[in-house]
């Protein structure tokens, strides 16, 4: 630690990334999708390569025009990040003054960005693991709910999610769908009914674009222009050229992508059905990962069968009520066979 460091940033525990970042194992640990991103990138990155000594469009305008045809809003309802975490740091930044409040388990990024501003958080208990909508009435404080939840899979009702709008409508309630496309519903039809709504969007997941970095919220046009203004201040060019003809080529190509949203989901409930017959109590899962106990063995265990086999899944040692669980990111069937026999092996 050097002496120039702010005391105040002295005792920050920075976010984990998962533990083996490591491209010669079978990545099941990064929730990243197994797919390749769409062909369509790959001739459109070339062609504007020749374009990268002019600055990048800082406000996305082919991006938005085409999302808001896809959502039916209009463009000055949504903002770009570079991902999902960018627009999460412009909230903590500008609209958390009288705190925030999240389940003690979720994304753990949520109490990081809170330390980093100094924002007072409240961690709100998961009962069985679910997000209770009644544990959030009247906080008064700004509420950020991963919906469906990391790294449990579970998810609310956009009813259970009016709830929470309504018993708070002087507070802002942001709702990260980073894993919405892989079978809940969006929120995204509230925010025309409430104007303390504002979801946040990743093409990391769904779309294939981990490494593009690439995110967006919506919400009323109010909340947007504040966000932007932040932006502005912070990051104008947040999204750099080749991102954005990269994330225009993904959404050109939409057939490709629910033809991979279906293809994961499907090995996902194969998956669910096997580890299950091998004594793993699995929670129900609405995202591209499965979050697994088993019965005879502890979480670091399994992970590291699993490890020694170059398979790489997320083990938590924090909290401690899901440090016998591993969190499963879905591959290609083939990943999983192997992962399964495996597993099926070392638990004979």
């Amino acid at each position: 630690m050097s002496k120039f460091l702010n005391d105040k940033f002295k005792d920050i525990t920075p976010y984990s990334t998962s533990d083996e970042i490591n491209y010669n194992v079978i990545r099941l640990n990064t929730n990243e999708s197994p797919y390749k991103p769409s062909k369509l990138i790959y001739e459109r990155i070339n062609n504007a390569i020749d374009n990268l000594n002019f600055y990048s469009d800082p406000d996305c305008n082919k991006l938005g025009e085409k999302l808001s045809g896809m959502f039916n809003i209009n463009k000055s309802q949504i903002l770009f990040g570079n991902g999902s975490d960018e627009i999460l740091n412009f909230i903590f930044t500008a609209m958390c003054q009288d705190g925030a409040a999240f389940p003690n388990i979720t994304y753990s990024f949520y109490k990081v960005l809170a330390e980093v501003h100094g924002v007072n958080y409240k961690l709100i208990p998961l009962q069985n693991f679910k997000i209770v909508p009644e544990n959030y009435f009247n906080l008064n404080r700004t509420i950020f709910i991963a919906n469906p939840n990391a790294p449990t899979g579970l998810f609310l009702s956009l009813s259970e999610i009016e709830k929470i709008l309504i018993h708070n409508s002087n507070n802002l309630i942001v709702i990260d769908e980073a894993y919405i496309d892989f079978g809940a519903e969006s929120a995204i039809k509230l925010i025309e009914k409430f104007e303390n709504i504002l979801i946040v969007r990743t093409f990391s997941k769904s779309r294939s674009l981990a490494g593009a970095r690439l995110g967006f919220c919506v919400g009323n046009e109010n909340l947007i222009n504040d966000l932007r203004n932040i932006k502005n201040s912070i990051a104008p060019y947040n999204i750099n050229a080749l991102t954005q003809v990269a994330g225009l080529a993904v959404l050109d190509d939409e057939e490709y992508t629910q033809k991979n949203l279906i293809e994961i989901c499907n090995t996902r409930e194969k998956v669910y059905n096997e580890l299950n017959n091998l004594g793993f109590n699995v929670l129900e899962s609405k995202t591209n990962f499965l979050f697994a106990r088993h019965e005879n063995f502890t979480g670091q265990e399994i992970h590291n069968i699993l490890m020694r086999n170059n398979i790489a899944v997320r083990h938590f040692t924090k909290p401690e009520e899901i440090s016998n669980f591993i969190r499963i990111t879905i591959g290609t069937p083939d990943q999983m066979k192997l992962m399964l026999e495996v597993l099926k092996n070392a638990l004979r």
